[in-house]
């Protein structure tokens, strides 16, 4: 698990707002598809997938799952 950091300033950032990745939300990778393919990621019980470059653009603090 991940909590959103911070999102790069990009031409996709207002887009990732508006799929619910803001600064605090919690996140959780699903899948990561080889040779650079698309990463799934749970956001608040939906799942979302992100090319790997758009993935990049998402800062986070990875936090213990006993937390």
């Amino acid at each position: 698990m991940a909590i959103i950091r911070k999102l790069k300033n990009s031409n996709f950032k207002v887009k990732m707002m508006e799929m619910g990745l803001v600064e605090g939300k919690i996140l959780r990778v699903l899948f990561r598809a080889p040779f650079g393919g698309p990463i799934a990621i749970d956001v608040d019980g939906y799942t979302l997938s992100l090319r790997e470059d758009e993935a990049d653009l998402i800062f986070v603090d990875l936090k213990n799952s006993t937390d």
